[in-house]
């Protein structure tokens, strides 16, 4: 690999802060972000919390688009890429890529839209709320943002997303078709993923307690992660922050079952990744684990982890026990989280930590507290319905 290339810049918009600063200071103290729904009537369903964002105020962050004629995953999409820029120090040059991870896209305005035709007849949808529909303008909204005409990709591989988008980035920079890409992801809490996930019998009712023997389901949320990527070398030649190098990745896709993960596949997925990384297992100081907190994925992802890292793998830990599963943009805040861990030497928690499963035996779940320790190289775990996986590595950038 000729190009090196490190991470810069840090966008995220996230039910426990927005801003780089905001969402390290969550992760540290171990603030949750979950709380009742706001976003739509829950009438009717037996669970009702979720992991919203809040105190979004597009407007504030946006310089160039009009919040009005976008849909609210769209603006997660654009107001993380202005703040990872903004970060970043970098005026992105023309020529720069944007690549978003999402599982729902624009589910929001589809809800609205359905709700019309049962209302209103099945007559001509109003056009401005059509045409927040399309997943692609996730993207484009980024790169309308930030005024660039390179390559601008949705990429809708569920929840685990926001690797893909790192990764597809991470190969447009190293093969030279830029030097300069925005990857993420962005999806907002709706009706539609909540009835989603409740039909399933996937929601927790109040909280995600990962990798406790008492879980019980996942927490829906929303927000929108954008990190800067860009050359090693272009970055020091600006005299930009690095905060970390991604060393590599690696995709598998089993397919072997609609919706329940699969050990081997992962395990596969893993070698692969430390494999491309040049990262052996004994390098990897911390895991970002996938970590929903129903009963199947954290067996199988602890199970998976075991077969490649022995009885005693690193730390893992799950900040969607903070955030709730922000889904295709889930592995995007956990990249964050892995660059935060090895910028400021630190391992996230996973809260709600109160009953030590012994079918988990070994994984280190970073009960509850935030832990001060040394990361050179960071694993984020991210998998998806479908049996779509991806691994990211990311290591410390001081040569």
């Amino acid at each position: 690999m000729s190009r090196r290339v490190g991470i810069t810049g840090i966008g995220p918009v996230s039910g426990v802060g927005i801003g780089r600063a905001a969402f390290t200071d969550a992760l540290r103290a171990g603030r949750g972000g979950i709380g009742p729904i706001t976003s739509f009537d829950t009438t009717g369903f037996e669970r009702g919390v979720a992991g919203e964002v809040r105190d979004f105020r597009p407007e504030r962050i946006l310089r160039r688009l009009r919040a009005a004629d976008w849909g609210r995953s769209a603006l997660f999409a654009a107001s993380a890429a202005r703040l990872a820029v903004a970060d970043a120090d970098l005026d992105p040059p023309a020529r720069t890529a944007v690549v978003v991870g999402t599982t729902s896209g624009e589910a929001v305005p589809i809800v609205d839209l359905t709700r019309s035709w049962f209302e209103d007849g099945y007559g001509v949808p109003d056009r401005a709320l059509a045409a927040k529909v399309p997943a692609s303008r996730l993207a484009i909204a980024a790169a309308q943002e930030l005024g660039v005409g390179g390559e601008a990709v949705t990429i809708a591989t569920a929840c685990a997303a926001g690797n893909y988008a790192i990764g597809h980035a991470f190969d447009l920079i190293v093969s030279g078709e830029v030097d300069v890409a925005i990857a993420g992801g962005a999806d907002s809490v709706s009706r539609f993923t909540h009835a989603g996930f409740h039909r399933l019998g996937a929601l927790a009712a109040d909280r995600c307690s990962p990798f406790d023997e008492q879980r019980s389901g996942i927490i829906t949320a929303e927000g929108g992660i954008g990190l800067v990527l860009e050359t090693v070398d272009g970055a020091r030649a600006r005299g930009a922050r690095i905060y970390a190098e991604v060393l590599g990745y690696a995709m598998t896709c089993d397919a072997s079952h609609p919706v329940a993960p699969d050990r081997d596949s992962i395990a596969r997925c893993i070698r692969a990744a430390h494999k491309r990384s040049g990262v052996s297992p004994d390098q990897v100081d911390y895991i970002c684990a996938h970590g929903t907190g129903t009963r199947t994925n954290d067996l199988v992802e602890s199970n998976a982890v075991r077969a490649v890292f022995g009885d005693r793998p690193p730390p893992m830990s799950s900040i969607k026990s903070m955030l709730g599963h922000t889904m295709g943009a889930a592995s995007g805040f956990g990249a964050a989280a892995c660059v935060l861990s090895i910028t400021h030497d630190f391992l996230p928690p996973t809260i709600n930590h109160t009953h030590p499963d012994p079918d988990l035996a070994g994984i280190d779940p970073v009960p509850n507290e935030s832990r001060a320790a040394v990361v050179d190289v960071a694993q984020n775990n991210g998998f998806a319905f479908g049996g779509n996986n991806a691994i990211v590595l990311f290591g410390r950038c001081d040569d």
